[in-house]
């Protein structure tokens, strides 16, 4: 009985280790980046670059028409977003700068185009984000190594 109290009391420090956050971060980083690297995948005609498609011009011209800015501007930088934040999210470079662009596009999506969409999905989206903008990307990052080249 004493043993397994004693690996009771340990499970906090172990828990809390440097690296089981970081493993955490990077489960978090891989979330956030999946849920917009697919949305962004499906803007684009296949077997192209980044050429957004009809159906996305479309979308953003009538189902979208609420978001502030021309469609044609709008669409291309979402998708463009959509698929660079993600790969840099996934990377851990710049990821507090990214995670706090996707948070940016889940409030626009939010206000402007889905508001009824809050408790179901983008609060998630939200909580993702802002663990990363808070905590940064973890010792499993791009971003760690550049950290400690920077320092004085």
């Amino acid at each position: 009985m004493r043993m397994i109290a004693s690996h009771w009391q340990d499970a906090p420090r172990l828990l809390g280790s440097r690296w089981v956050e970081g493993v955490a971060l990077l489960f978090v980083r891989v979330a956030l980046a999946g849920v917009f690297w697919r949305s962004g995948r499906s803007k684009v005609v296949e077997g192209t670059g980044l050429q957004v498609s009809d159906a996305t011009r479309y979308l953003f011209e009538y189902e979208y028409s609420a978001v502030p800015l021309p469609p044609a501007f709008a669409a291309q930088m979402a998708t463009l977003a959509e698929f660079f934040l993600p790969v840099l999210i996934v990377l851990g470079l710049a990821t507090r700068l990214s995670a706090l662009a996707l948070l940016g596009m889940t409030a626009v999506i939010q206000i402007f185009v889905y508001p009824d969409a809050w408790w179901t999905v983008h609060v998630i989206w939200a909580g993702l984000a802002l663990v990363l903008v808070s905590r940064g990307a973890g010792p499993f990052s791009l971003d760690a190594p550049l950290a400690l080249w920077s320092r004085p």
